[in-house]
């Protein structure tokens, strides 16, 4: 199976033989730890998602295998690449349905934060989303949408869809607000505060996130809820008119 992208300039190979048993460790004690939590408050999308694409708490995952499954549910596939990358380079992936992929794994004394991805972020916090197909065609446009961006304006309206969505997005479950975010599902921290007394949760508008500011730094202060991942494709539709020619 192809695992890296011609288009993309950092892509790698994963090389799974060479993670540690250490790193192994460290795998499980995070999808251990976050799954006693998900469990209760995680989005059943975000945990049907990662049984069905085999992720498991014994081993860093095998993104050939984690691929295997996911490319014939919705077509998308994890790309390993070396770090960063250029954010045109990043939505142009998206729009191809490549999802970059850090490979490298935290080390131990770093467990509850890591300033840079790593792949507990990336593939336990995002790829099980993937899975899903309204959640799919979302990312798959957000990404094309993106792209388009040109103006200062745009740029920041599209990264603040992202930010409350992708990152730390909220959705209505069985009556109960759930999270799905990468950064909500991957961080014990930021799950319980987005859940908790100080943070703002927000009916989802397009409005509103335009004109919702953010900071990396700190915990979040107002998040939005969508009632279905189907809101999200309707959102950034609705986004794409709007980008500047």
């Amino acid at each position: 199976m192809q695992l890296t992208s011609p288009e993309l300039t950092s892509a790698v190979q994963q090389r799974w033989s060479d993670y540690t048993a250490e790193q192994h460790d460290v795998w499980r004690i995070l999808y251990e730890r976050r799954m006693a939590q998900l469990e209760q408050n995680g989005s059943q999308v975000f945990l049907d998602g990662a049984q069905v694409i085999g992720l498991r708490n014994d081993a860093v995952p095998d993104l050939a295998l984690v691929n295997a499954q996911l490319g014939a549910l919705t077509g998308w596939e994890a790309v390993p690449v070396a770090g960063f990358l250029p954010a045109r380079e990043f939505f142009a992936a998206l729009a191809r349905r490549e999802f970059p992929t850090t490979i490298t794994i935290r080390p131990r004394d770093q467990l509850d934060y890591l300033p840079e991805p790593d792949i507990f972020h990336d593939v336990f916090g995002h790829v099980p989303l993937h899975s899903n197909p309204a959640f799919a065609d979302f990312l798959q446009h957000y990404g094309k949408v993106a792209a388009a961006a040109r103006t200062e304006l745009d740029v920041v309206r599209m990264t603040r869809l992202f930010w409350f969505t992708v990152e730390f997005g909220l959705v209505r479950e069985g009556g109960r607000t759930r999270v799905y975010g990468s950064g909500l599902i991957s961080s014990h921290g930021d799950a319980a505060n987005a859940l908790g007394l100080e943070c703002e949760r927000r009916p989802f508008t397009l409005d509103a996130v335009f004109e919702q500011d953010f900071a990396i730094d700190r915990l979040q202060d107002v998040l939005f809820v969508v009632d279905s991942f189907d809101q999200l494709f309707d959102a950034v539709r609705e986004a794409e008119k709007r980008i500047a020619p």
